[in-house]
């Protein structure tokens, strides 16, 4: 043609024909070609990768600025930085182990000591310091964050039981860019807990039970909160069985719940019981707990579903606390039936309503209560499911500027702080 352009390619005229084509392609097409034929777990892995580049600036960021403290020295490296709080008991346990004694304090009192960390993470972290060679620090934050990497893996697999492919991904991204996701990368058990109760969750929701015990029995030595497993699989007992004329539930698989149900409540029970028997003190493991809430309200005894009602009237006195307690039950009840969570499988919001009931029975409400939510990580299904542009990069900018508001208010030691993560 006259000027030139040609707008049809000729096969075999000057490399013409498919190979023409594919130059003009447009590269959106060509990027979603290429998306296509990434496997999943690539996906899944480049977003895990992609946030821990986020949080990790953000945690260097933080020991750039970090003074003295009685953790580390000024400005310390990242290891240091993210062995502080809790790292440094599970560091205690990976060294010496537990008391056979129980520590007390001046007026009679059991005092903080190691059995409130439970054993499975700072010994799979002795494990590869004897094999490698390695410090603490790195190889406790390689655990924790190898574990992080799986547990996208798994909540990926769970999300998409019931999800589209790119809702279960922004799923994935949710949880690897929530608030408090630096801590998948810092010494502290968190990630390796969420890895066993993700693989627990995905083999309920398969009905591989015997399996899903085989988890819960590391879980249960992992982090507290298992025997809540236990109350979700009654539920799941009781569901199954109302349901049965759709989904067969003979009496073998009747007893086979059951039996796991037992099995995984007594799981619950198991570590305080080992402190018990350990140290000769039946409250053991109880009595250390307690000693962590005692600079707020005072030694005490351990009655279930009054420690959020003390909590209340601590941090808002006169009735105030207890009225926006009263809300926020109620609030986070009505959540669970709303349609948004209604979205999820119903045996994922058995264990979140079993695990909220497990937090009001035992747990004293402070600035780790944030921590303590995130085995309630299957509620960002219900987030995933817009797919509005709009919504899913708010959602992501707010959660990376609430890491940092965590990190500032939490992590960061400023002098006297008592806001432990």
């Amino acid at each position: 043609m006259a000027d030139g352009l040609i707008t049809r390619p000729v096969a075999g005229r000057g490399g013409g024909g498919e190979g023409a084509g594919d130059v003009r392609r447009p590269w959106r097409q060509t990027l979603l070609l290429r998306y296509r034929l990434t496997p999943w777990w690539a996906r899944v892995l480049a977003v895990f990768v992609l946030s821990r580049v986020v949080s990790t600036a953000l945690l260097l960021g933080f020991a750039r600025v970090q003074a003295t403290n009685a953790w580390t020295v000024a400005q310390p490296d990242y290891g240091s930085f993210a062995k502080m709080w809790d790292g440094q008991w599970y560091y205690i346990v990976s060294q010496l182990g537990y008391p056979s004694v129980l520590p007390m304090t001046a007026d009679g009192h059991v005092a903080q000591n190691q059995w409130a960390f439970l054993p499975v993470y700072p010994v799979l972290v002795r494990g590869l310091m004897v094999l490698t060679g390695a410090p603490f620090a790195p190889t406790a934050v390689f655990v924790s964050v190898a574990a992080a990497a799986l547990t996208a893996l798994v909540f990926f697999r769970i999300l998409r039981r019931f999800l589209p492919e790119g809702s279960a991904l922004f799923g994935v991204v949710l949880l690897c860019v929530a608030p408090l996701s630096p801590l998948l990368q810092v010494a502290y058990a968190e990630s390796l807990f969420l890895l066993l109760l993700a693989v627990a969750l995905l083999l309920l929701l398969r009905r591989q039970y015997w399996l899903m015990l085989a988890a819960l029995a590391v879980a249960s030595f992992t982090r507290p909160g298992v025997v809540a497993f236990g109350l979700a699989l009654a539920l799941h007992w009781g569901h199954r069985w109302l349901t049965r004329s759709s989904e067969p539930f003979d009496v073998r698989e009747r007893v086979t719940v059951g039996v796991v149900a037992v099995l995984t409540a007594v799981l619950g029970f198991a570590w305080p019981i080992v402190a018990a028997v350990a140290t000769g003190r039946l409250d053991a493991y109880t009595a250390t707990e307690l000693s962590w809430r005692a600079d707020y309200i005072g030694y005490g005894h351990l009655l279930p579903f009054t420690s959020w009602i003390q909590g209340a009237n601590w941090w808002l006195p006169g009735g105030s606390g207890l009225l926006f307690l009263a809300v926020v039950v109620v609030g986070f009840g009505l959540f669970l039936v709303s349609p948004w969570a209604r979205r999820l499988p119903i045996d994922l919001r058995f264990w979140v309503a079993s695990y909220a009931l497990y937090l009001l029975a035992v747990f004293f409400p402070q600035s780790s209560t944030f921590r303590v939510l995130m085995p309630m990580f299957p509620l960002l299904g219900a987030l995933a499911v817009p797919r509005s542009r709009v919504w899913r990069v708010s959602l992501v900018v707010i959660a990376i500027l609430l890491q940092w508001v965590w990190l500032y208010y939490c992590w960061w030691v400023d002098g006297y702080d008592w806001t432990p993560p």
